[in-house]
């Protein structure tokens, strides 16, 4: 049985391993995916260790701090500087880990639907490591956009500097940052949701709650709203593709 897992600090808010699950039995496949939280990335090297790994998912906060424990990295996952799926390659020479980003795909995939003309700029709220995926594909789809960071950088907006001249502008706002995942579904990225209107897209990251706060605070606005729960499928998916070819 080969065996598959998640690697994340915190992972109660996960859906990956019920999905996994589900398909490996729906498909008849000998496998099993687990969760492994590691308190620290230096945990990584014990967990391969002791396991005998075929693919790994990488979430927060370890998508970039764990490419220094790879051998080898996809032209897109070293493009973007993050990582989300980890193969495990073992032939005569032994086992390299190489790192791929399948969020673009996952992201991309499930955002492209719902753009329009207007949607031109965007806002991402976040830097970490999804964030960079995030920004690759906007770029990819010819969107211009800005960062939205706590605190002061050149290449962002703070928080406190959102007005509604920017809001009017960015009409597509990308939250990327853990707030209101399960269980602290009240929390919401702190922007003016008073000028968000019909013309503005918003979406989330986070899938657990598939409604999150900030989904519900742009709704009553009129704004669209997607949560990250296709993203997650098709990230998953891609993961897959890329274990077993």
């Amino acid at each position: 049985m080969k065996q598959y897992g998640l690697i994340g600090k915190v992972l109660i808010h996960s859906f990956s391993k019920k999905f996994f699950t589900e398909k490996f039995e729906k498909e008849g496949i000998d496998a099993k995916y687990d969760l492994f939280e590691l308190p620290s990335i230096e945990e990584f090297k014990k967990l391969v260790e002791e396991k005998e790994l075929y693919g790994l998912n990488v979430t927060i906060p370890y998508k970039e701090l764990v490419i220094p424990f790879l051998d080898e990295l996809d032209p897109t996952a070293e493009g973007i500087g993050a990582v989300n799926t980890i193969k495990f390659i073992r032939d005569s020479k032994g086992c390299r880990l190489k790192g791929f980003n399948t969020d673009i795909i996952g992201f991309r995939d499930s955002i492209k639907p719902l753009l329009r003309d207007v949607h031109e700029k965007a806002l991402v709220l976040g830097t970490g490591g999804a964030s960079k995926a995030v920004c690759y594909a906007l770029e990819q789809m010819g969107l211009e956009y800005k960062y939205v960071s706590r605190t002061a950088r050149p290449d962002a907006f703070t928080y406190a500097e959102l007005n509604e001249e920017i809001m009017s502008e960015y009409l597509v706002v990308v939250n990327t940052s853990p707030l209101g995942m399960f269980p602290n579904v009240d929390s919401a990225p702190d922007i003016p949701y008073e000028y968000l209107s019909e013309d503005h897209l918003l979406y989330d990251l986070v899938y657990n709650p598939e409604n999150t706060k900030f989904c519900q605070l742009g709704k009553a606005q009129g704004a669209v709203t997607k949560s990250g729960l296709d993203m997650l499928h098709g990230q998953a998916v891609a993961a897959w593709k890329i274990w077993n070819e």
